[in-house]
């Protein structure tokens, strides 16, 4: 088990990063707002779940244990992947998903692409007694979006990883941009989109 990568940072995508650990390059999913506070050249310390499969071994990384935590325990649920545990995180904190999973909020969990109804209700009965209640923690504030807006090609590009057509993708951002403040982070405005394509 990697259980921690730290080292400096060779590049960053959407939702990924190359972190080079003793002159080895490693690949590490993670969230956009995760991805969002790296930046090339400049050291990162994500703590890491390595999934193993038959045909490949995939790391993913999180800005903190709390992270690492609930992207396990929620694939505890049946029907729960890696991936899906990642979108998960993506659309909600960990504190949100403890208190929406710990009020059997099924909207804010369908909020997440891949999740209906029915997988809601899964996610609440088998996790209710095991998630716990929100620690009340800050969330971690990951980048600016700049004076520009490349905040937007980015939100579109993770929503339509998510599982959203380019067409509501490109509405979600627009929606988002009318209201988006010059301090938004990544993340947040990654939430925004998904809470409007929610409605």
């Amino acid at each position: 088990m990697i259980a921690s990568v730290r080292g400096p940072v060779l590049s960053v995508g959407l939702d990924s990063a190359v972190v080079e650990v003793g002159g080895v390059g490693l690949l590490v999913h993670t969230t956009p707002g995760t991805a969002a506070g790296l930046r090339p050249g400049s050291a990162a310390s994500l703590a890491t779940t390595l999934v193993v499969r038959e045909e490949s071994l995939t790391l993913y990384g999180f800005a903190d244990e709390d992270e690492r935590q609930v992207f396990e325990l929620v694939q505890t649920v049946s029907g729960v992947g890696p991936r899906l545990a990642l979108a998960m995180l993506a659309v909600h904190a960990p504190d949100a998903l403890r208190r929406a999973v710990s009020d059997g909020d099924l909207h804010a969990l369908t909020k997440v692409p891949g999740i209906g109804k029915k997988g809601a209700e899964r996610i609440v009965l088998e996790l209710r007694d095991k998630i716990g209640l929100p620690t009340g923690a800050a969330p971690v504030v990951v980048s600016g979006n700049g004076s520009g807006a490349p905040w937007r090609g980015q939100v579109h590009e993770a929503l339509v990883g998510l599982g959203w057509s380019a067409k509501q993708a490109e509405d979600a951002v627009e929606t988002v941009a009318v209201d988006a403040p010059a301090d938004a982070t990544v993340a947040t405005l990654l939430r925004a989109a998904l809470r409007e394509l929610g409605r």
